[in-house]
């Protein structure tokens, strides 16, 4: 089963030939070797350019084992360019090189050479590329399947596909599975023996266990608000455990390098700037944080909200949690400050859409409570709330546009002129 992945193949087409090298990066088992070795390869192939042009080297594959010296990798690559005709150089897995920052640099300096590195381990972090190659390195992050991916590979009815999305996630292999104890199998697997086992060795975590009872807190608290001192007292409450706010800090800070999880900060939308210390965090496969909680809780609100903060990453907005404070009088007319939350501030470049997740607004009371925040926001950017429930997409009168699930999830383009 192929899976066309346009919107990355696109990013790839536009950072062609930029003097940068372009890292994707991405959590494991996402489809960054597939994209880059075949959809990407095809792609230049039917634009005209000769096979003999792109090099493409798999450095997991025993055949290239030689090639993970770096003298001898460089060595090779420089024996393929033959002409002053454009090449592309395509090497995946480039963390099993050791000192593949070197090799990286000399190519930069080959003018007929267009650099493509992949890494999914976790050795081969984006935030050490960058430090590495800072100015001259671009970021592709390769995300699992979006839900429209993921619709395009099944036959299924729309609630159908929705209710498997939620439960698997996105993992392009996980979707081609047929029955429950293969996906859930599959995607404990992975986690344990991949992900995990990634982390621990790369930060030689002594407390295996002190860092997995971190993971399922954030696995079970998916779309609430934390920190690393509230999940501390948590701890020493109930566990009686002596872990420290700095300790948790890190524990979270290697989850994210990992792509495993992201965390999102809040953003005061009246005052413009950011507020405290407590964040958001969402896992980037659901599938994934779903096996680790034993398929235990799957709770379509927080899932849904989780999956709608996803889409908006990989359609290439920046998010935060929107904060709107107020001021008000209580019934003693003694004055308090109140803050209503806006679940997404969507920026890209000088757009913006705020985004409220709401299951189920059918009520006038449940609608009055979701758009409350919307309400509060004085700015004239769109905002946008999106319901589960089928709805034709329209403004209502107040000026917010709703929209179903359904609409919002495949229908990316009609919405997006409604932003306009």
């Amino acid at each position: 089963m192929i899976i066309n992945r346009e919107s990355y193949i696109n990013q790839l087409k536009e950072k062609k030939h930029n003097g940068m090298i372009k890292i994707i990066t991405g959590l494991r088992r996402s489809g960054k070797s597939f994209l880059l070795f075949t959809l990407f390869y095809e792609r230049l192939l039917e634009s005209g350019v000769a096979d003999d042009h792109i090099i493409k080297i798999p450095l997991d594959d025993l055949d290239f084992y030689d090639y993970r010296e770096k003298i001898a990798l460089y060595k090779f690559i420089k024996s393929k360019i033959t002409d002053s005709s454009l090449y592309y150089v395509f090497l995946d897995e480039i963390q099993l090189v050791d000192g593949f920052e070197e090799v990286l640099n000399s190519l930069l300096h080959i003018k007929n050479v267009d650099v493509y590195v992949t890494g999914s381990n976790s050795r081969f972090l984006v935030k050490d590329v960058i430090t590495e190659f800072r100015g001259r390195g671009d970021e592709i992050r390769v995300y699992p399947l979006s839900f429209s991916e993921f619709y395009s590979t099944c036959s299924d009815d729309f609630y159908t596909a929705w209710a498997e999305y939620c439960t698997y996630g996105g993992l392009p292999l996980a979707a081609q599975m047929k029955t429950h104890k293969e996906k859930s199998d599959y995607l404990a697997s992975l986690f344990s023996k991949v992900y995990l086992t990634d982390v621990v060795d790369r930060y030689r975590i002594k407390n295996k266990k002190e860092f997995e009872d971190i993971l399922n807190v954030i696995s079970s608290s998916v779309g609430s608000l934390t920190n690393p001192a509230r999940i501390e007292k948590t701890f020493k409450s109930r566990e009686k455990s002596g872990i420290t706010n700095k300790t948790i800090s890190a524990y979270l800070s290697y989850l994210e390098d990992a792509f495993l999880i992201q965390s999102v900060q809040r953003y005061d939308i009246k005052g413009r700037k950011y507020i405290g210390a407590n964040k958001k965090f969402y896992f980037t496969d659901l599938g994934l944080r779903n096996a680790r909680l034993n398929f235990r809780q799957i709770e379509e609100t927080h899932i849904m909200e989780n999956i709608i903060y996803n889409e908006l990453c990989m359609r290439g907005y920046n998010v935060d949690v929107g904060v709107v404070e107020y001021n008000t009088k209580d019934k003693n007319g003694i004055s308090k400050k109140i803050q209503l939350e806006c679940d997404f501030v969507a920026n890209m470049g000088t757009n913006r859409i705020y985004v409220q997740s709401a299951f189920d607004i059918s009520a006038d009371e449940k609608k009055k409570q979701e758009t409350a925040s919307l309400f509060r926001i004085s700015d004239m950017f769109k905002k946008v709330v999106i319901q589960k429930q089928d709805v034709v997409p329209h403004f209502d009168e107040d000026g917010i546009l709703i929209c179903s699930l359904k609409d919002f999830l495949l229908k990316t383009e009609e919405l997006q002129k409604m932003f306009v």
